[in-house]
């Protein structure tokens, strides 16, 4: 078998873990606060990055968030601006506290890495989109 044989298997395997030891309840976290988000006009663009970021937590294994064409815009920059001084950057200390904690273990160290890449992508989440590795 080929390294590209085995990588998809390895990113099930991955994926299937990571939804197992909390993937699930960040999604649903995720989709909960942006519905609340969408309910006004003015917080839909905020919605629509935490459903963004909430699919992208349901299978991180095999994917990355990355710029967009044309991306960093200047609109974008500034909701990204907005996106942290409203406090969204606790989000990604979750992340990184989480990463850290998974990787205590060996076996955790790949669900570390991947909270660690959800850290970045939820710091500045407007001008990302979801890519396959």
């Amino acid at each position: 078998m080929l390294f590209n044989d085995i990588c998809p298997i390895m990113n099930s395997i991955g994926n299937f873990f990571w939804l197992i030891l909390g993937g699930i309840l960040i999604a649903l976290v995720y989709y909960i606060i942006g519905a609340l988000m969408c309910i006004t006009i003015i917080g839909i663009p905020f919605g629509v990055q935490l459903f963004k970021l909430g699919t992208y937590s349901l299978c991180p294994f095999g994917r990355e968030l990355a710029d967009g064409p044309g991306q960093p815009g200047c609109v974008s920059i500034v909701m990204n601006l907005i996106w942290v001084l409203c406090g969204w950057w606790e989000v990604a200390v979750m992340h990184l506290a989480f990463g850290l904690l998974f990787c205590i273990t060996i076996v955790g160290i790949p669900l570390g890495v991947q909270h660690f890449k959800m850290a970045t992508g939820s710091i500045f989440p407007f001008g990302k989109v979801i890519q396959k590795i």
